[in-house]
């Protein structure tokens, strides 16, 4: 009997549980003693730095990798397959979500939720929001937060957010956003900066 669609699914719902795990417990209940935590930390303090990319394929292609032979014993080669697979897709999902909150500006309702729950967790409640792609373990955790007025600190303010002649939110964004400049004017946004380091997640 095949249970490879229901294996994909569960693969991509152990993503999802994963993403809020590492944010919260790995991540700031850890309060940088770990490589990871110490990387979610600085993107946290800068919300343009990332680590480096390269850094991330090689952590998750060894760890889905070591997972992966442990899980061919265990249920199968193909059942590890569609396991794999839907986690692996989902992964790759939550980093291009991710970035693209800091990055680009929303487009449509999904992404609109994601940049104003995730930037809840950034700027207003660090404990809250951990899920960036879902807001179930948040909800199940009760570590969810309602965005209402999110209030964006000048040097986090990514690009597509801020009206360059004011410095305040784009006119479009102004029901979403604040942001906060301290009565001075906004400086140039910083460019998103990579660095050398272990995979981290925000």
């Amino acid at each position: 009997m095949s249970y490879s669609p229901l294996l994909a699914f569960a693969g991509a719902a152990t993503w999802s549980f994963a993403e809020y795990a590492l944010h919260n417990w790995y991540g700031h209940v850890a309060k940088g003693r770990n490589a990871f935590s110490r990387e979610h930390l600085a993107h946290h303090a800068d919300s343009h730095y990332f680590a480096a990319t390269s850094k991330k394929v090689r952590t998750a292609v060894a760890v889905i990798g070591i997972a992966s032979v442990a899980l061919a014993f265990a249920i199968g080669l193909i059942n590890m397959l569609w396991f794999s697979g839907g986690f692996s897709v989902m992964y790759v999902a939550y980093e291009l979500i991710h970035r693209r909150t800091h990055t680009h500006a929303p487009r449509g309702w999904y992404s609109r939720w994601t940049r104003r729950h995730h930037f809840v967790h950034h700027y207003t409640s660090p404990k809250m929001n951990h899920g960036v792609t879902s807001p179930l373990w948040d909800i199940v955790f009760r570590t969810y937060e309602k965005p209402g007025l999110v209030r964006v600190p000048e040097k986090h303010a990514p690009a597509w957010l801020v009206d360059p002649e004011t410095g305040d939110a784009k006119a479009e964004y102004a029901d979403d956003y604040e942001v906060s400049r301290r009565g001075r004017r906004r400086r140039p946004t910083p460019a998103v900066t990579e660095a050398a380091g272990p995979i981290h997640a925000t």
